[in-house]
């Protein structure tokens, strides 16, 4: 089977990840790399991808990721680290683009022996005076919206098998 169609085939969320474990910043550029390459509306490149390994600003941002989803346990499952995904209002494919993002940087963590979780709110967190101010705080201006968070780290645990896929997932028009 083609490398790229197993990888697909065979990465899983993980929801189980090690705090002490980070992944090698060597690997995480890799990985946030893979990212910038995935296609945009036009090339236009509306994502911005930022790489957080700091500690503090990692619990901060799961402090605020819980208080939108209205909890007091950790989002992020542990995870040490992770990439989160903004894209420009501006462009009429901001979503898609971020979206594609994210699964460019799940796909390439998974070949690369990293484990991943797609963790949603990014848009609520970012969209408030406290995301905004984060945002300042590293150089970040312009119309952006959190598409998502790509915790990363290794997982303490075996993940999930893959659910059969359903029928009627594919319809062929011939």
């Amino acid at each position: 089977m083609n490398a790229v169609i197993e990888n697909m085939m065979q990465r899983r969320s993980c929801r189980c990840f090690d705090p002490e474990k980070m992944p090698s910043e060597e690997v995480i550029n890799q990985i946030a790399e893979a990212g910038t390459w995935a296609p945009t509306g036009m090339g236009m490149q509306s994502p911005v991808i930022i790489a957080v390994t700091n500690k503090q600003l990692r619990d901060k941002i799961c402090r605020m990721n819980a208080e939108v989803l209205g909890s007091s346990s950790d989002p992020f499952y542990g995870a040490p680290a992770m990439l989160i995904v903004l894209a420009d209002r501006n462009r009429p494919t901001y979503l898609y683009d971020g979206s594609i993002v994210m699964q460019n940087l799940m796909l390439a963590a998974h070949s690369l022996g990293v484990d991943t979780c797609w963790i949603h709110r990014a848009k609520e967190e970012f969209d408030s005076a406290e995301g905004k101010e984060i945002l300042r705080e590293l150089g970040i201006s312009g119309n952006y919206e959190g598409i998502g968070h790509c915790a990363l780290g290794y997982a303490t645990a075996p993940l999930q098998q893959p659910k059969p896929r359903k029928d009627g997932y594919v319809v062929w028009a011939k």
